[in-house]
């Protein structure tokens, strides 16, 4: 996939100038920390990282050695395990004659555009209703790419089926979800890439509820402690953390394990194993400019850690709406916020980082709403499949054998 040069310099001077310095500075800590053999670690959100590409983008990243790991989302993992992108046709739920409501918000009901090989090669391993699919291309509707596999009939119940079947796997051999999936997902995923690459991908604790029975399974298929110390371990192991259109980010600055800003105290006082971020570089792409006023206001009078000092309310003391992950960013040394969208941002990072390395990607993503984001997105649709199952239960089999190799 050719890069647009000229489309990414329109992207870095829409950014204002302390963004522009912000990722100059987070390209520069990433390629010293590559070349010196360190790790970076990417924690994504759901969504928006979906729809503008950037998990690709991460799974290209993680393929040509410059991510390392990566939190993520149940939704993220659920629409990877169906292949990131969909062309989904919405219509009247009415129309159906379903119940209202059991339909989500506006009564739609939604069907995934397969062609006649997709529709035969389903009906080998799920019970399809074909008098609904052949109801459904009748009826109007609107017809959009949206995130895969969640509420779209049938691939929406399929991934809900496969769900089941990967977290008997994961108990049985005390795997978490995430990593079972990855076995059988497009390695153009992020966990496809994890699983051949022998890179974690991990659902945040945070987000671990979504996506229906995939986000349920994910957090049955180990202890809540055991997945926290996992992610303990990635952050401990990554020199560079970049945190993209992510809301809730606890176990990087507030983790139990953690003893800079997180209350790792006690895990430490008891013997159990802790690490520090203290002297690592937090990144966070984000669109909320609050972020940034909380390290002016931290650097400029040290008013946050006073608060806490005093056992004082951050929010009455900065004056602006106060998120729980601004705390500890605001306060660590080595954070850099990046204010900007991040279908723009990951792009010009990716760029800088891959040529400063001397690398070539084979993959960029874009901003949705350009033309450039918009033929991404139908690649995506086109080339990026859902998990295969069949590949799934040969990896278990390997697994269970003792033969697993990764590739």
């Amino acid at each position: 996939m050719q890069i647009n040069y000229e489309l990414l310099n329109v992207f870095y001077e829409g950014l204002d100038e302390r963004s522009r310095n912000s990722l100059d500075e987070a390209v520069a800590k990433i390629v010293k920390v590559k070349e010196k053999g360190g790790k970076v670690m990417v924690a994504t959100g759901s969504g928006p990282n979906i729809h503008e590409g950037v998990t690709t983008l991460i799974a290209e990243l993680m393929d040509k050695g410059i991510v390392d790991s990566v939190t993520t989302s149940a939704a993220v993992i659920g629409h990877e395990m169906a292949g990131s992108l969909d062309r989904v046709k919405m219509v009247d739920a009415s129309e159906l004659a379903f119940d209202e409501k059991f339909m989500p918000r506006g009564n739609v009901f939604e069907f995934t555009q397969l062609s006649e090989d997709e529709i035969d090669d389903l009906k080998t391993e799920m019970v399809l209703d074909l008098d609904l699919l052949e109801r459904g291309s009748r009826i109007d509707g609107n017809i959009i790419i949206k995130a895969a596999g969640n509420m779209a009939y049938p691939m929406g119940m399929r991934t809900e089926a496969v769900a089941s079947e990967i977290l008997s796997i994961a108990r049985i051999y005390g795997l978490p979800f995430e990593e079972v999936a990855g076995w059988g997902a497009d390695k153009r995923s992020m966990i496809g890439a994890g699983a051949r690459k022998g890179l974690p991908v991990l659902v945040s604790v945070p987000q671990m509820i979504g996506s229906g029975n995939v986000g349920l399974s994910i957090g049955d298929s180990v202890f809540i402690s055991q997945r926290c110390m996992r992610i303990s371990r990635m952050l401990e192991e990554a020199d560079v953390i970049i945190e993209s259109a992510v809301a809730l980010t606890q176990e990087i600055h507030d983790g139990p394990f953690e003893c800079y800003t997180g209350h790792g105290i006690w895990s430490w006082w008891n013997g159990i194993h802790t690490y520090s971020l203290k002297d690592k570089s937090l990144i966070r792409i984000d669109l909320d400019e609050n972020l940034r006023k909380a390290q002016d206001v931290q650097r400029e009078s040290s008013m946050i850690q006073e608060a806490i000092n005093k056992g004082l309310p951050k929010t009455k003391i900065s004056r602006i709406p106060f998120r729980m992950e601004m705390s500890a960013f605001a306060r660590h040394e080595g954070s850099i916020p990046i204010i900007g969208d991040i279908g723009q941002v990951w792009p010009l990072i990716a760029v800088k980082v891959a040529e400063a390395l001397k690398v070539s990607l084979d993959f960029m993503s874009y901003s949705q709403e350009t033309e450039d984001g918009k033929r991404m997105r139908e690649w995506i649709v086109k080339e990026v499949k859902p998990i295969d199952r069949q590949l799934l239960r040969q990896r278990a089999e390997e697994y269970k054998l003792g033969i697993f190799n990764q590739g």
